[in-house]
């Protein structure tokens, strides 16, 4: 059985993918251009994202697009801290925060949160990791080559799926090292940070790879630069692309967490896939079962 433990409750991971929705609460996010930085527009899209289907909201107040600058400590909190809040108020969905940072970190899961998701696989505050085992948080371990900053910078491997394999193995020792079980870690191959379009093509193909590592794994694949750049997309034009990888992961089961920006569309496939899933073991239960044999012999 798949699970993934947070402070007050634990996820099941071995049926339907679950849907991370994503609340942006920045002025300079690449997929929304910050339509929801104000606190109030924020809490009304996750509300809105509840009511599509979303398992788990995930609130950041700093961008990591290619390029994006960093956020101060305060002026992350003061973004996303009355979102948390409202929110760990509104709903009893699970809720994530997305940030580098340890006493933001801190501070939301104090106001209701329950993930820390953290892009630097908690390896950008020294504090996080303790944090996240004193708070006995779900953990998001993810790779990234570099810093928003210089990530796409020539980025370069010499085979990007077994680099991304052992950086992620290593982190997931590093954090029980600092008392964080792995029952809650998920693990995330950071598509799009500090990969080329081939690199992560190569990733979403090996993707069994890292599910091999025996965590679950979240896949952000949600109106990324490179099914832009595969199909000559805008932002708006790269839904069918999005749902392409996801369903793709999800088929092959290395893929348990999905984080999408359009989560009605993405809860739909899910759970589509999901149901044919279902339908394929029952009548491979029907055939392999001992009327059926019975019924098949001379």
């Amino acid at each position: 059985m798949l699970e993934w433990q947070l402070p007050d409750r634990v996820l099941r991971l071995d049926g339907r993918a679950l849907v991370m929705g994503i609340v942006n609460v920045t002025p300079d996010s690449f997929s929304d251009g910050g339509r929801f930085a104000a606190p109030e527009a924020a809490v009304a899209h996750a509300l809105d994202l509840v009511g599509q289907g979303a398992d788990i909201l995930d609130v950041g107040g700093e961008s990591s697009r290619p390029g994006a600058e960093p956020v101060a400590e305060d002026e992350e909190l003061r973004r996303v801290l009355p979102v948390v809040r409202e929110l760990a108020a509104r709903t009893t969905l699970p809720l994530s925060v997305d940030t580098t940072k340890a006493s933001v970190a801190d501070a939301c899961l104090a106001a209701g949160a329950h993930v820390i998701n953290d892009i630097t696989a908690l390896l950008g505050d020294p504090d996080m990791a303790r944090v996240a085992a004193a708070r006995r948080a779900g953990v998001v371990l993810m790779h990234m080559r570099g810093t928003p900053q210089t990530m796409q910078i020539d980025p370069h491997y010499e085979d990007v799926a077994a680099e991304v394999c052992r950086f992620l193995e290593e982190r997931l020792h590093a954090a029980a090292a600092a008392g964080i079980e792995a029952g809650r870690v998920v693990l995330d191959p950071g598509i799009g940070f500090g990969k080329t379009t081939a690199h992560n093509l190569e990733l979403l193909a090996r993707l069994g790879e890292i599910r091999a590592l025996g965590r679950p794994v979240l896949l952000g694949v949600s109106r990324k630069g490179f099914s832009g750049k595969l199909l000559g997309r805008g932002i708006e034009g790269r839904l069918a692309a999005s749902l392409a990888a996801a369903c793709h992961a999800v088929t092959l089961g290395s893929a348990q967490v999905i984080r999408a920006h359009d989560v009605r569309e993405t809860r739909d496939a899910v759970t589509l896939l999901a149901a044919i899933a279902l339908s394929i073991r029952e009548t491979m239960n029907l055939n392999n079962s001992p009327a059926t044999e019975e019924r098949g012999r001379p």
